[in-house]
């Protein structure tokens, strides 16, 4: 594996005071190091943009490039500080962050009239005398800065000074995403990952336009989120994990800490509290969700759809009610997730009758509800989200449950496990990963349609897309990062870019593209053949 970086940097602290005490010298090339090529095409970005015209000459970071600020707000500070901290160290310059007006450099523009940006679009201009990123929002205004990073050499992500030059290819970028919903779920529950870990997977979401983080908290082998009211739910069902080892979890001041960095770059953090099964872990910490009124052992295996909390029993919606009243009050964002997938030991009766109460404790805690799919086997609430994870051959009924759900008002946000699960193995001879829904390799994760996925579906109830990396198999963050990458870009695109753009023969161009640059971070990413890397 590949030597990282010790903290996440990709995005840098937004803490940093701006411009304060950073000496403002050039970068020489080091002994023996080629200087950069010439800009790089400006289109060359994922996700692929709305709209790219080229034209002009290239802007040039040098020594007296000034990063500029119009808008006084503090999210548009943070912004400019955010991408200060990922240029300084790679170019050596200063990038001061000002207000005065000045011309030149960077211009970071909030309060675009233009609607047709929305909630998360910018427009970003390039020319000899500078860039400038306008957007309506500070989300969109955050993304135009994702996109400027790229049209940088993948150079300007890393953390010693590097040769230049630092050309910005000249033109005009107007862009807002297709969907929504553009998220990446990951299980800390089967092996737990640390703040940091979650921190540094946070920033390389951020990088591809990423909004949504979906924590799956509980499962059988841990449970991962403290809960006052249930106090062994963490310290002692969280003590293992698959495989057996310490395991973890967070305390409520960490997790609220993880909700804010993810916050502070525009991604909403989902939690999962997976419900009626895969609460194995729950069942062992209090003999009184069980129907027999005996624990279970802790489990650290693999296997799945074994356990239930007793549908029957008072106590158990306590349980639920306390959970969510806990979980809500630390999460900013809309949504609560409830599982429901592979409740294979609850009968049909019990699995709904339990998910009418659960939603109804998620809306009584003022969030939206979202399950995974078979939720549509029960009656989802008025609003509910159900995240499909079928494959390309589910049966046409298990489709058609799910359609006529978004038929009637639910909203589908799309996670194929045989197209981006990103635990499924490349090939046969992948070393980590599960195989169950098939070999997903790079062109077959990207080469389908979220609009037109789902038979019967209408595209207006589709909310967007998700990647899951279920870590059974995965330890450590070089392993996430393996089975991420390349195939997490190639999701964010389907999610953010027009449909118009969508093919195989120039996204791999691009996505071949970001192989500097995802060496330039750290990041050990799978060299699928499939795609033309750069040599060396």
């Amino acid at each position: 594996m590949r030597q990282r970086r010790t903290l996440p940097r990709l995005l840098g602290s937004l803490l940093l005071v701006a411009a304060a005490g950073v000496a403002g010298v050039g970068a020489a090339p080091a002994p023996g190091q080629a200087p950069a090529p010439g800009p790089r095409p400006l289109g060359e970005v994922v996700p692929a943009p709305a709209s790219v015209r080229p034209a002009g000459s290239p802007y040039t970071l040098t020594p007296a490039t000034r990063i500029h600020v119009d808008d006084g707000s503090r999210e548009a500070r943070r912004i400019a500080a955010a991408l200060a901290s990922v240029l300084r160290p790679s170019t050596g310059y200063a990038l001061p962050i000002t207000h005065d007006g000045g011309r030149g450099g960077i211009r970071l523009v909030l309060g675009s009239r233009d609607k047709g940006l929305g909630e998360e679009g910018y427009r970003l201009h390039s020319g000899r005398g500078g860039v400038t990123i306008t957007a309506r929002k500070p989300a969109g205004l955050f993304h135009g800065v994702q996109t400027l990073r790229q049209l940088l050499p993948a150079a300007v992500e890393k953390d010693t000074r590097q040769a230049g030059p630092w050309q910005v290819p000249g033109g005009t970028i107007t862009d807002a995403p297709r969907f929504g919903h553009r998220g990446a779920m990951l299980d800390v529950s089967r092996h737990f990952f640390t703040v940091d870990q979650v921190k540094r997977y946070i920033d390389q979401l951020a990088l591809y336009k990423i909004n949504k983080l979906h924590l799956h908290l509980s499962d059988d082998q841990g449970w991962r989120i403290a809960i006052d009211s249930w106090p062994r739910l963490a310290t002692y069902g969280g003590s293992t994990q698959v495989g057996g080892g310490p395991g973890g979890h967070y305390t409520k001041a960490q997790y609220k800490d993880l909700v804010a960095y993810a916050g502070s770059r525009h991604m909403e953090v989902v939690p999962e509290i997976d419900m009626p099964g895969h609460t194995n872990a729950a069942l062992a910490s209090y003999a009184e969700l069980n129907c027999d009124g005996v624990a279970p052992p802790l489990y650290t295996g693999t296997a799945v759809g074994f356990s239930s909390l007793c549908v029957p029993k008072a106590v158990t919606y306590d349980f639920v009610d306390d959970v969510v009243r806990e979980l809500a009050a630390m999460t900013p964002g809309r949504y609560l997730h409830i599982g429901g997938d592979e409740a294979h030991s609850t009968s049909h009766e019990d699995y709904v009758a339990f998910m009418d109460r659960a939603q109804a404790a998620v809306a009584e805690y003022g969030k939206t509800v979202v399950g995974w799919h078979q939720l549509t086997g029960a009656t989802p609430a008025e609003g509910a989200v159900a995240q499909y994870w079928g494959l390309d051959g589910t049966s046409a009924a298990e489709k058609e449950q799910v359609a006529k759900a978004a038929r009637n008002g639910t909203r589908i946000v799309l996670s194929p496990a045989d197209r981006i699960y990103l635990d499924m193995k490349y090939h046969k001879d992948t070393p980590l990963g599960l195989a169950w829904a098939g070999y997903v390799e790079v062109q077959r994760s990207y080469d389908w349609d979220p609009a037109a996925y789902l038979p019967g579906a209408p595209a207006s109830a589709i909310a967007g897309v998700e990647a899951p990396l279920w870590t059974e198999t995965l330890a450590t963050s070089d392993q996430l990062e393996f089975m991420a990458f390349p195939r997490l870009p190639g999701v964010a695109e389907l999610g953010w870019s027009p449909a118009s753009t969508h093919d195989w023969d120039d996204y791999k161009v691009r996505l071949a593209a970001q192989g500097p640059r995802m060496s330039a971070l750290g990041i050990d990413y799978y060299r699928s053949p499939q795609v033309p890397w750069p040599a060396g």
